[in-house]
This record gives C-alpha cells, structure tokens and sequence, in this order.
C-alpha cells in the first residue's frame, strides 16, 4: 500500500509510513516498516500544538518507559522512542487484528465464553504492570488489541501511573481518562488512585463486551460520576438474558463505587470469571478425582465438626444455610493442609460475598439480588476480610483463634488423630426437614402493650398546659 501523503509524514526517521491507523488525542498512530528489517512496526506520532507542551511531552516520553519496563505477552511492546524532529514519535509491536471497540461497534455483544478468555488475558498483563508498581488508568475496548490468532494485549500505557514515583505529571484533584470506562475516585484525584481503578476498568470493559452497550452511554462526565457513585446503572444480565449470573456477579462487584468492594487483583478478578481459585500457578481442571474438599464448620450446638465433599455439594450446603455462619467456615483442599475462610475461595466466593447493591427510583436499595449472610470487605493489604466487625483469620492461617465468634481451627495433631471426626458431606433432604422443623417449632413471642398512643397523647396535653401558662403569665 502507498503512504497515504494527506494525512502526514511519509517518513519517520528509519521507517516508511504504509497507512495511519489511528488517531486520538495524545497524537496519530502509523503502520510503518522499518527500511532495513523490513519489520511491520507502529508508530505513534505525538501531535504538533502536545509537542509544545513539555508536560504533555513528558507524559508520551513516559509511555515508552512504562511499555519498556513490562515483558509480558498481553501488553503491546515499546521498542524506540525518538525526540528529535518536528513529530516526537512512539515505536510499538504491531498488532495485526483489531480493536475490542472496533469488535463491539461490529458486532454489539460478544459470546461470553470469547469476552471472558480476552479480558483473562489482558487481567494477566495488568497483573504483571500492576506488580511492577504502575496503574495503567485507561483501560477500554478501544486499547484493547487482538491479533488474528486471538492474542489480546494492552495498549496504550500513556496514563500510566508509578504508584512508587509519580512525577507529578497529574495534578492532584484532576481526573483522567475515559469517563465511561474508568473509576469514579478517578473523576475525582487520578493522582491518587491505586490498582483498583483498572478492576473497575476491567469490568466496565467486559459490561460492554458481554452486552454491546457502553456503560453509561449518553451521559455527560458529570452525570458519569453522579451514576457511577450510586451504582445505577442496569446489570448486564438485564440488557442480556445469555450473561450467566457467575459473570453478571463478578462484572457488578468490580464496578463497587466502593474500591475496597471490588477484587483486590486482577489475579481475584479472574477467579470471580471462572469460579476456580489461582492460589499457585494456573488452574487444574477440575476432576471428580481432585475436586475434594475439607470444610471445618461449627453445629448449632457450637462444635466443630471436619467433613469432606465435592464443590457442588458444598455450594449446595451453603445456598441452603445448612453450615451455619459463614463466617467461621474454613476450607482446604486436604485434611492437613492450610485452611483458609471460605469466602476466600473463588469456587464459593460467590454465594458469600454480596455485590454492590443498586439503586431503585427514589433512592431505595434494589432488593433484586440476595444479599450474603454478612457483608464482606478485603482489607487494604490484599490480606484478610471482615465479616461486619467480626475478626478472620488470616488466609493460609493454621492453629487456633480465641477471638469471639471465630472458629476454632483444628490442630495439626487433631487432623492427625485416626479418631478426630470427618464425615463424607452428602446432605440428606432428611436434614433440611429436621431443620425446618426447629425453626416452625420455636415459640413466637407475644407482642408487648404499644405505649406509643398515650405518650404522644401525654405530651400534647403537657404541650397545651405550658403553652397556655405562658401565655396568661
């Protein structure tokens, strides 16, 4: 293809320009080739009126660095910078696809199955940024490439954000990025922000793969803000019936107007996706052989009991309120092994841990989506959770816990003991009868006399008096 000559240089420094790709604010990006290598590259030229601007300029100069810094296959890879000349220029990876926002505007909503295997992808290139202390703070379909073999990477690091070293190329109480797909704390100080504002992105991101709709379409950036803080906006699973209720789940916990509700990584983020936990390394597929679990639970008499049984039939025990409080549940996936809260784990996390909760006209809280048996937060180490105010323990923690309400986590010794109580869990509808029975048979208390009536009578009269005293005085 001959370079297209009206739309800008046809050469910058050692490459020829094919054709522009894209054009944004920050500059205009090239498919150029490289006249030695013959490497297909793409350029992105910064434009004339930001050139002059030398905090814009340092802000394109620190793309490349942060692109630099990060070796992973789901981010798009600097290889040059160049400040001479009249076009500052970015030398990138080609990705030869398109765009997610290319995809959405063809195709409206994409198959879940396709959304979710792209957004893991990219969760894993974030994990890797996000580890190396930078917060990328534009996450969008529109920065979102997938190469004709179905590898998607991240582009545009331009926002990206040195949580360790900012240099204050962001003024504090300014906000940056794009208002549909990015954070409401963003609107507010971008400066400030951390990690949890690209799981917001991601999410957005995803609400508008699995549905086709972009979240909070026609609305200005104020209204943007003014919705994102009250959570109104319609779930995924109402604008599209085919959104299984794991993903709806796992999309509106990421988009919490409260950070401290959303996953803590992308690393959690994918376990809310898939329902499988990531503890170390990739996960295995699940079997009837290894899908075995130990679960430490106390009875309505307060003993701790140790049983075994598959993920289905521990999901089915707690849909159906048969462990008891929540909150002192533990996990493992071997008798003697580290036990962790169950709502630590992603195969139940989401029977436990409550989405936000979405408004309904006149300011009343939904109601539409069951709420978890406790409100759960993970605290700002990535460490533990909180039940209300009822203390955890930590997750990986073993040994015993005195803290009121807490379990008591068997020893390793106990675990050991040929004689230590574990039984095959397989709930027997005989059980949930017993327990409905104990609930119909417990006594209903007889309501008191309401004082209510002549009190308020009282105080009138006593108003009248006073008022009639004064007034004779």
């Amino acid at each position: 293809m001959s370079p297209d000559t009206s739309v800008g240089p046809t050469q910058l420094g050692i490459y020829d320009v094919l054709e522009k790709i894209a054009e944004g604010g920050m500059g205009t990006v090239y498919k150029c080739c490289h006249r030695v290598s013959n490497e297909i590259v793409a350029i992105k030229v910064i434009a004339a009126n930001t050139a002059k601007n030398p905090v814009l300029l340092q802000r394109f100069e620190r793309e490349f660095l942060s692109a630099k810094v990060i070796e992973h296959p789901n981010i798009v890879r600097a290889l040059d910078y160049s400040a001479s000349g009249p076009h500052p220029f970015l030398v990138m990876e080609f990705v030869d696809g398109e765009s997610v926002g290319q995809r959405i505007e063809r195709d409206r909503a994409i198959p879940e199955a396709e959304a979710i295997q792209i957004i893991v992808q990219i969760s894993e290139g974030l994990q890797r940024a996000h580890k190396q202390g930078l917060v990328h703070r534009d996450v969008k379909p529109d920065n979102i490439l997938v190469n004709r073999e179905g590898v998607a990477k991240l582009a545009d690091m331009g926002l990206v954000k040195d949580a360790e070293a900012d240099l204050n190329l962001t003024k504090t109480g300014r906000g940056l990025g794009t208002p549909h797909y990015m954070a409401p704390e963003q609107f507010r100080n971008a400066k400030g922000v951390d990690i949890r504002c690209d799981i917001y992105s991601l999410g957005a991101t995803l609400y508008a793969m699995v549905t086709g709709v972009i979240p909070f379409d026609n609305s200005n950036p104020l209204d943007c803000w003014m919705k994102k803080i009250r959570n109104e906006f319609p779930t995924p699973k109402e604008l599209n019936g085919a959104v299984s209720d794991r993903v709806d789940w796992a999309i509106r916990r990421s988009m919490s107007a409260e950070p401290m509700q959303r996953p803590s990584t992308c690393r959690e983020f994918i376990e809310d996706l898939t329902g499988q936990s990531r503890v170390t390394g990739p996960v295995a597929v699940r079997t009837a052989a290894n899908d075995l679990w130990y679960l430490v639970y106390k009875d309505e008499l307060g003993q701790t009991h140790t049983v075994k049984g598959s993920t289905e039939a521990i999901r089915n025990a707690l849909g159906d309120g048969l462990l008891g409080d929540a909150s002192t549940i533990v996990v493992g996936r071997s008798k003697t092994g580290q036990f962790q809260p169950v709502h630590a784990m992603a195969e139940f996390r989401d029977l436990l841990v409550a989405p936000i909760a979405l408004p309904q006209p006149g300011g009343r809280s939904s109601g539409q989506y069951p709420k978890a048996s406790g409100s759960v937060r993970r605290s700002a180490d990535a460490e533990t959770y909180n039940f209300g105010s009822t203390p955890t323990p930590a997750p990986g923690a073993s040994g015993r816990y005195s803290a009121a309400n807490q379990v008591v986590l068997p020893t390793a010794d106990e675990l050991h003991d040929p004689h230590a109580e574990t039984t095959q869990y397989t709930p027997p509808s005989a059980k949930r009868t017993t327990s409905r029975e104990k609930q119909s048979k417990k006594p209903t208390a007889k309501p008191g006399f309401d004082w209510t009536p002549l009190l308020m009578v009282a105080v009138a009269f006593a108003s009248a008096a006073i008022g009639y005293w004064l007034l004779t005085k």
